[in-house]
């Protein structure tokens, strides 16, 4: 298999880790010999539900016996999409009721910023330094990182940065801004949190202008954070809610919602503004309804919290400068990227599944499905500071 993976399938990058998997069940993940790996990770946050989860299994099943793909989005009624953009609806405040169902986080932002242009008829589209929210050409003209950009340029125009909680930097939102676009805790930079209002602050600034506010819950969406979304823990509706990753534990999906005035103006003038042959796919659809109803009826997403104080307690150790995050959403920053590398491999080897940040060199990406045991918690804590004793 390893011979085949680096003949037939495109790397993304020179040292892929490359463990050969049979199969995974709740928080492990199986290798081809038979080692069970914990999965502190989740898929970088999209295993919701942990691995094979019953009622997730389940719902695919049947409506897979049912049909799969019928019509190119939005032109036929079925139940499971429906269903689930209703349920959102229900589970969101106001005015967000309308939902657009793709394939993916970086797809959902690609339309958000489309929709945003779109209805304000403005151009300049506001991110801030050191976010990430996707690779197509769209969310990548966001992001500040010219290493990552320069090779795609050109890319597109009227982008300008700001400076996450950096309130001096809100005047660049003026009459001319169509969007301001953030992530509503910062993931690639090391996962970092909104403070004194910040976001409260932005929505206000673009309220004033009449820009519109992109929220990117692409990771710390669907209970993460200890509640379904993260905003809510800030005080502020975004005009626009983007998400992905973790909405059908596992399955390529992605979204954006809005009011349906703001909605309807991709229905004309252009008709078709936006169009996905496989967005709201039946099985995916029906994988996500059965995620948020398993969230929705449980007590998981309040016990991210608890578990948050968990991990927090666990890991106490000279080398940990800091543990940064919220919920299950939480990084741990060392000294350097020496010793990230060490603890990330060492862990590996000890059969702890841990990851990087996209930008941040010296934190470690700690994002376990929502569904982990407090067992399977301090069992995965030991490891890492066994790690970082021996490394």
């Amino acid at each position: 298999m390893i011979e085949d993976f680096f003949k037939y399938q495109a790397q993304t990058s020179p040292h892929p880790l490359a463990m050969q998997i049979s199969h995974a069940e709740g928080s492990y993940i199986f290798d081809v010999q038979g080692n069970a790996h914990l999965d502190f990770v989740a898929g970088v946050s999209a295993c919701t539900l942990g691995h094979c989860h019953p009622a997730i299994v389940d719902a695919i099943t049947k409506q897979a016996n049912r049909f799969m793909h019928v019509m190119v989005y939005g032109e036929f009624i079925y139940q499971p999409a429906l269903a689930y953009s209703k349920l959102l609806a229900s589970v969101l405040p106001a005015p967000l009721e309308s939902t657009y169902l793709v394939n993916s986080g970086t797809e959902a932002m690609e339309g958000a910023l489309k929709l945003a242009r779109r209805f304000t008829g403005r151009s300049q589209l506001i991110a801030a330094k050191n976010a990430y929210h996707g690779n197509t050409m769209g969310s990548l003209s966001l992001m500040d990182y010219e290493e990552r950009k320069a090779p795609f340029r050109p890319l597109i125009p009227d982008i300008t940065h700001i400076r996450f909680n950096m309130f001096e930097d809100i005047p660049l939102i003026t009459t001319k801004t169509a969007a301001v676009i953030l992530e509503t805790i910062q993931g690639g930079a090391g996962f970092i949190l909104p403070e004194k209002n910040y976001l409260k602050k932005i929505k206000n600034r673009c309220e004033e202008v009449g820009a519109l506010l992109i929220l990117d819950e692409i990771q710390p969406g669907f209970g993460r954070t200890g509640k379904l979304f993260a905003f809510e823990h800030f005080d502020v509706i975004p005009d626009i809610l983007v998400i992905g990753k973790g909405m059908a534990s596992g399955l390529p999906v992605g979204a954006f919602t809005a009011s349906s005035k703001l909605m309807h103006s991709l229905k004309e003038s252009p008709s078709l503004g936006h169009i996905t042959t496989f967005g709201g796919n039946a099985v995916i659809a029906a994988a996500a309804l059965a995620t948020l109803n398993e969230l929705l009826k449980g007590t998981l997403i309040k016990d991210s919290l608890e578990k948050e104080k968990l991990i927090r307690a666990k890991l106490k150790h000279p080398k940990i400068i800091e543990v940064r995050g919220k919920g299950l959403m939480l990084a741990i920053i060392l000294k350097n990227e020496t010793q990230v590398n060490d603890l990330i491999h060492y862990c590996a080897r000890k059969k702890l599944i841990l990851f990087w940040l996209l930008f941040e060199k010296k934190a470690v990406r700690i994002t376990p499905p929502r569904t982990i045991s407090k067992e399977e918690i301090k069992e995965g804590c030991d490891r890492i500071l066994e790690a970082l004793e021996a490394t």
